[in-house]
This record gives C-alpha cells, sequence and structure tokens, in this order.
C-alpha cells in the first residue's frame, strides 16, 4: 500500500470550476456535491451550448472564462452492445472531447485538471486486484477497446503535461459505477442500469421471464456515483503525489448475484434466463484502490444501499424514458 501523503491545495470555494458533462451521472453528482459543499462559482455547458469536439468552439470558451479547475466528466459511454456497434465514435469522439479540454486547459492556464476515465483501460486478463502499474502491459478486452484506448490517450496527455511542465493534472480511474441520472437505455446501458431498467419493465408486465447476457459468472466490483463525487473533491482540496489513482469500492460480486440482488429490490417475480451465446466481457475486474485510500478517500456506500438509492431515482424518472 502507498504510504504517500497529500497536500492541500489552492482551490477553494471561490474558484472558478467548469464541469464537462455537468448533466451527466458523473457530472451532475460532482455538481450536487460542490454545491452542497458551499461553491459559488460553477460552470457548465451543455452539448447543445458547446460542442466539445470543435476545438476552436473550446479554445474560445476556455479563453473567455478563465477557469482556475476543470473536471472532465464528458464522455461518449455506453456498454458491450453500443461500444460493438459503434467503434469509431467511441474512439474518436472520446479522443477529440478530451484533448480538446486538456490542451485547451494546458494553453490557457487551468490550475488543476481532473481526468475522469475508466477500469477497462487496463488489459483483459491482468493480475486481480488491478494496480495502476498494470497500464499498458498487455492486450484490451475487445468488446471495449475503442473507448479504453481513447481514455488510455487521456491519461497519457495528462501524464505528459504532469512531467514536461509541472502542472497539477491527475487522473482518476473508476470502476463500474451507478446512480441517479445513470443511462437506463437498453441498447447503450451498462449491466446493473440495464439490469433494473428489465426487472422492473418486466415486473410491470407480470413479472415476465428476463434474459440477460452470458453466464453470469464474471466478478464485477461497482462504485455509487456519490462516492466518485468524494474522490474528485478530495482531488480538488489536496495535490496528489501521482498522476494516475484507481477508485473503487473493493467489493465484487458475480453478475448472477448482482442479478438476484437487483431482482430482490425491484420486486420482480418471474424466471431469469442466461443467454450464454452472447459475450461474458472481462471475466473479472477488480481495482487495487490502496493508493487513493492510503491518502484518505474512502467509500462510504453499500451495495444494496446504492442500488435502492438508483432505483429510487429510476422510477422518479421513468415517465419520461418510455
Amino acid at each position: 500500500m502507498s504510504t504517500a501523503k497529500s497536500q492541500t491545495t489552492t482551490v477553494n470555494t471561490h474558484s472558478k470550476i467548469y464541469i464537462a458533462g455537468h448533466r451527466g451521472m458523473v457530472g451532475s453528482a460532482i455538481w450536487r456535491l460542490l454545491e452542497a459543499k458551499g461553491y459559488k462559482n460553477l460552470v457548465g455547458r451543455t452539448s447543445q451550448e458547446l460542442d466539445l469536439r470543435n476545438q476552436a468552439a473550446v479554445n474560445a470558451f476556455f479563453e473567455a472564462e478563465r477557469f482556475d479547475v476543470v473536471i472532465d466528466a464528458a464522455a461518449k459511454v455506453g456498454g458491450i452492445l453500443a461500444n460493438s456497434e459503434q467503434p469509431y465514435p467511441f474512439l474518436m469522439d472520446n479522443l477529440q472531447i478530451q484533448n480538446n479540454l486538456i490542451d485547451a486547459a494546458h494553453r490557457f492556464e487551468v490550475q488543476k485538471f481532473v481526468f475522469l476515465g475508466s477500469s477497462c483501460i487496463y488489459p483483459k486478463l491482468a493480475p486481480q486486484p488491478l494496480k495502476e502499474d498494470y497500464l499498458l502491459t498487455d492486450s484490451l478486452e475487445p468488446t471495449n477497446e475503442w473507448y479504453a484506448i481513447a481514455k488510455i490517450t487521456g491519461v497519457k496527455a495528462c501524464e505528459a503535461i504532469r512531467k514536461q511542465y509541472g502542472k497539477d493534472f491527475v487522473s482518476l480511474m473508476p470502476t463500474n459505477l451507478y446512480g441517479p441520472h445513470d443511462n437506463f437505455d437498453l441498447r447503450s446501458s451498462h449491466v446493473l442500469p440495464a439490469m433494473i431498467r428489465k426487472f422492473h419493465d418486466a415486473k410491470v408486465n407480470g413479472h415476465a421471464a428476463v434474459t440477460l447476457w452470458g453466464t453470469g459468472t464474471p466478478l464485477r466490483e461497482f462504485l455509487h456515483v456519490d462516492d466518485l463525487a468524494q474522490a474528485v473533491y478530495f482531488a480538488l482540496t489536496h495535490t496528489l503525489p501521482e498522476h494516475l489513482y484507481n477508485v473503487g469500492s473493493g467489493q465484487e460480486i458475480s453478475i448472477k448475484a448482482l442479478a438476484t440482488l437487483i431482482q430482490h429490490i425491484v420486486g420482480h417475480q418471474g424466471p431469469i434466463v442466461w443467454d450464454s451465446s452472447k459475450p461474458d466481457g472481462t471475466p473479472r475486474k477488480l481495482m487495487d484502490s490502496s493508493k487513493m485510500q492510503a491518502l484518505g478517500w474512502q467509500p462510504q456506500i453499500g451495495l444494496e444501499a446504492g442500488i435502492k438509492n438508483a432505483y429510487a431515482w429510476f422510477l422518479k424518472a421513468y415517465s419520461s424514458m418510455i
């Protein structure tokens, strides 16, 4: 376990902070937390107001606003199906978004930049739990390599700026996230919100059978998005000694056990059918988050309580999804 110490930083409640992707699950959680902490100078732009793929528009925005802090929570995201059907936009859109933000932050002297990535940056068959040092040591999981390659590029860009210019650019790699404002579209969502949607729809349709992909045997780790927001807040209020940190719960669960838990929380009483002709994805993906935890951040929300919270939000927002 790392024994490195973090130092406090000069970011405060008056700092001008741009949260890219502020309406998404991650960005909105960070916004809520910073507002609750008394931060009064938060800036967000919708994709209609600012296309982050447009370098000239991003540079003009940064030149006009002169931010103290930038948090990159903007990305094109999705599950196995979306990644396999749309490899080019998952690669190119994410490269353009993050590269424009990172370069503009460097160009216009942003004091602190927090880049948010994903645990999929690590090799498919890397030793478990996944350590930061395993980056680029083997081949990626084919079902999401396009997104992973883009995120790896962002990590290395932040590392390069930190190394060459001494700037406080840090990358946080969260494990599988869930919570309020998640994506519940069955064609593009990740496994946990997809299960919530499937079990709920089956429940209201007479407790019909629910068909899930794969065998149910892969192991996954999940983190409530509010715990990630706390990690971002920790990164804002401290100068972290290294460029890359894993952010996870440290707890893993099989997909089959996850399905049973969500089925119970939703109240679905029908059968579960496993379609083993569909891919499982990575067999196991548990992150070693000891470096971040040694500095002082700790996850607080248990999986069952977190899923209940996510399902409650889903129920409130459900009418707009159908």
